[in-house]
């Protein structure tokens, strides 16, 4: 359009991680291929983990009642605890 300025975005985005050491879960905003450390531990051994904020479709919700998990996060957060 004639005479309105052109707004450029540079998406930067935000994953979320879990400390394979600490066992910590937090969210870090990420540029290319950018080393991720944990806040709580400094450890670079971590985990990018599902975003419920990313995941498109349709699908039933999980049925919690037959048991299993255990661990820092019920055992979804794939830290393998």
């Amino acid at each position: 359009m004639p005479g309105t300025s052109q707004c450029i975005v540079c998406l930067v985005p935000i994953y979320e991680y879990v400390c394979m050491e600490c066992e910590s879960h937090f969210e870090e905003l990420v540029r290319g291929e950018q080393q991720v450390a944990c806040p709580d531990c400094a450890a670079t051994n971590v985990s990018r983990q599902f975003s419920t904020f990313a995941v498109h479709g349709v699908s039933k919700q999980p049925s919690f009642t037959g048991g299993g998990g255990g661990g820092c996060c019920g055992g979804s957060c794939g830290c393998g605890h």
